[in-house]
């Protein structure tokens, strides 16, 4: 793919960042921003279902494998911090998108999409049905998640 232009620099076609910020503020002008973000979980979630995780044997293999199929995506990089009771997921150089939406809401639009991947892939993992991946902070720089 050409490196050329502005739209093309990020690994996208031209127009897909304006067809994908379209969807977004139409959702969230529609259903509202929490019915938004959920229905973007699910399709985290269905995205982790249709790009599965080879099993993994340790945190080290799973985040190599997250970060394999994140690289493909040009999604940025996620770092797994294992705590006694949690898994902490440090989600590193999300895409940037265009101009056509605000800052914020396309970083809230792909945090609830990346809670979906992450919950799907740990979930076939083995880990439980009714854990999730929750966001608790998102500095601009990096998104925060425990599961």
């Amino acid at each position: 793919m050409s490196e050329h232009t502005g739209a093309v620099s990020h690994g996208h076609q031209p127009g897909w960042f304006d067809l994908v910020s379209v969807m977004i503020e139409g959702m969230i002008a529609n259903a509202g921003k929490e019915e938004a973000e959920a229905f973007l979980g699910s399709m985290g979630d269905s995205l982790a279902a249709r790009y599965p995780l080879p099993d993994a044997r340790t945190v080290q293999d799973l985040e190599r494998e997250m970060n394999l199929q994140l690289a493909r995506f040009h999604w940025g990089f996620v770092q797994l911090q294992p705590q006694e009771a949690a898994i902490l997921l440090k989600h590193h150089a999300l895409p940037a998108g265009d101009s056509t939406l605000d800052a914020e809401s396309w970083q809230s639009a792909l945090a609830a999409v990346l809670a979906g991947l992450y919950g799907g892939w740990l979930r076939a993992q083995g880990g439980g049905a009714a854990v999730s991946v929750t966001l608790e902070l998102n500095d601009g720089q990096t998104l925060h998640y425990r599961y």
